[in-house]
């Protein structure tokens, strides 16, 4: 069972630039130690402070929480003296956006835009892909997308609101789904890192915050995962996959963000070397073999 919203707390920023603060050392910046023993594992609060044109005690209150709403020119400050690349400056300035307090709501379930669906349905059966909700849920898929990733799933499976698949949670707490993927580790980092970079964009969803709850509690790779603080966008990548029906297959999956519906990312599954490319044409013609209805949007 989820845990309680009550139970959840969501990342502040002075959680998010303490934890970086750990990660850079004063050689990363330039400053000299003189071989002299250090109480903490990266810079200390007056040296970031100092470095990003600061003062100490400003410095502290805003990683305490106590400094209210810091400016851009503050914020791009810090992410330079952290080191931060685009994407972890972003969640960066979407932490410093957040409220104090948020009051977290149960948005309404997601709805594939049917333009999605329509470049979905164009797409030739042996190119998988998926239509991906903002928490991971799979809203809709093709068949060989479906035959790749999930054919122990049943097919109609997005198209109920009870059953609909999420990768976060079939990765994670899924066993078939975890022996399918044998760079698993790799993955699971980029899942962990991703699924940060949602909350901080969307830090008042309670759906999010049970998933990630849900996902510390019943997950131990999850839960060691999840607190070293890493941020990362999920555009490109590739999976090594060892399927029970094709075998050994190797896909490069990217993702295509839609204007009418930005939450949603449509993700694209390609041949990485010519023997997953045969092997990706075996499962298209078998998928085709399944009496299965084309997706449609949910009701």
């Amino acid at each position: 069972m989820p845990p309680t919203l009550e139970a959840m707390e969501l990342e502040s920023l002075g959680a998010y630039i303490k934890n970086r603060r750990d990660r850079v050392t004063p050689a990363d910046v330039g400053l000299p130690t003189y071989g002299t023993a250090r109480r903490v594992p990266g810079l200390r609060r007056e040296e970031l402070a100092q470095l990003a044109g600061v003062s100490a005690g400003y410095y502290t209150r805003l990683e305490q929480g106590q400094a209210g709403t810091a400016s851009r020119q503050v914020l791009d400050a810090l992410a330079r003296v952290l080191q931060l690349d685009p994407t972890e400056t972003a969640h960066l300035h979407n932490l410093a956006r957040q409220p104090t307090a948020p009051r977290l709501a149960r948005p309404r379930p997601e709805k594939p835009h049917p333009r999605v669906l329509a470049l979905l349905a164009s797409l030739d059966e042996t190119t998988p892909a998926l239509v991906l909700g903002r928490r991971g849920d799979i809203l809709a898929w093709n068949r060989i997308g479906h035959a790749l990733l999930a054919e122990h799933v049943d097919f109609d499976a997005p198209h109920d609101l009870a059953r609909r698949p999420s990768v976060p949670r079939m990765f994670f707490l899924d066993p078939l789904a975890r022996d399918l993927h044998q760079n698993w580790d790799e993955l699971a980092r980029i899942h962990v890192a991703y699924l940060r970079l949602t909350a901080g964009r969307y830090p008042t969803d309670a759906r999010l915050a049970e998933l990630i709850g849900e996902l510390s509690m019943r997950s131990a790779d999850f839960a060691a995962l999840w607190p070293a603080g890493d941020v990362a966008d999920c555009t490109v990548g590739t999976m090594h996959l060892r399927h029970p029906t094709v075998g050994r297959v190797s896909v490069d999956y990217q993702v295509w963000l839609q204007p009418d519906s930005p939450d949603h990312r449509l993700e694209i599954y390609t041949p990485h070397d010519p023997v997953s490319a045969d092997a990706l044409r075996l499962l298209s013609t078998q998928a085709a073999d399944q009496p299965l209805r084309e997706p449609t949007p949910p009701t």
